[in-house]
C-alpha cells in the first residue's frame, strides 16, 4: 500500500517536465514585447527556408497583412473558435481588403493552440491544405500574427498574398 504514493508521486514528477512553456510552474509565461518581436521574423525565416528547398521565391511580411491576422487571432479568441470567419461575419478577403491591402489574398491558415509558432508552423507543414498556402509558389507576402488568452492558449492566423495581379483572388483556407 504504501507503493501507491510513491508511484502516484513519481508520475506527478514525470508529468510535471510535460507541460507546456506557456503554463509551466502553474504560471501563464506571456508573449514579451522582445519575443513578439523574434517570433515573426523566426516564422517568416523557417517559411523561406521551407520554400527556398522547394525552389520557390521567399516572401516578405507585409504590414497589412499581419494586421488583418492580428485581428482575425484576436476575433477567433473571442469567438472561442478558430475558423475562418469573424464574428461579424467577414471573410478572409474582407479583411484583407479592410486594412487596405491591394494585392490579391491566397490564402489563410489558422490554429488554436499551447503551442509555439514554429511547433504551429510545423503542423500546418503537416497537412496538404495548410502546407499548400505555406508553399504556393505565386505567394510574395504574408501576415503571421497571434492572440495569447491569460490561460496561455494562442490563437494562430497566417495570411498569404501576391502584391502582383494575379487575377480572381483564390480562398485556399486551411
Amino acid at each position: 500500500m504504501k507503493l501507491l504514493p510513491v508511484l502516484m508521486l513519481c508520475t506527478a514528477i514525470t508529468l510535471s517536465g510535460c507541460v507546456s512553456p506557456a503554463t509551466q510552474g502553474g504560471g501563464v509565461k506571456p508573449i514579451t514585447a522582445e519575443e513578439a518581436a523574434q517570433m515573426q521574423y523566426e516564422v517568416l525565416d523557417s517559411i523561406n527556408s521551407l520554400r527556398t528547398a522547394k525552389g520557390l521565391q521567399p516572401v516578405q511580411l507585409n504590414a497589412q497583412l499581419n494586421a488583418a491576422a492580428a485581428t482575425h487571432s484576436r476575433d477567433m479568441a473571442v469567438q472561442n473558435r478558430p475558423w475562418h470567419f469573424g464574428s461579424d461575419g467577414s471573410s478572409p478577403l474582407d479583411r484583407v481588403r479592410r486594412v487596405g491591402y491591394t494585392g490579391t489574398l491566397l490564402g489563410e491558415n489558422i490554429s488554436e493552440t499551447y503551442q509555439t509558432a514554429l511547433e504551429t508552423l510545423s503542423d500546418w507543414m503537416g497537412q496538404a491544405d495548410t502546407r499548400a498556402v505555406i508553399l504556393d509558389p505565386t505567394a510574395t507576402e504574408i501576415g503571421f500574427a497571434w492572440f495569447q488568452e491569460p490561460s496561455g492558449k494562442m490563437w494562430w492566423t497566417l495570411v498569404s498574398g501576391t502584391s502582383a495581379s494575379i487575377g480572381t483572388p483564390i480562398a485556399q483556407m486551411g
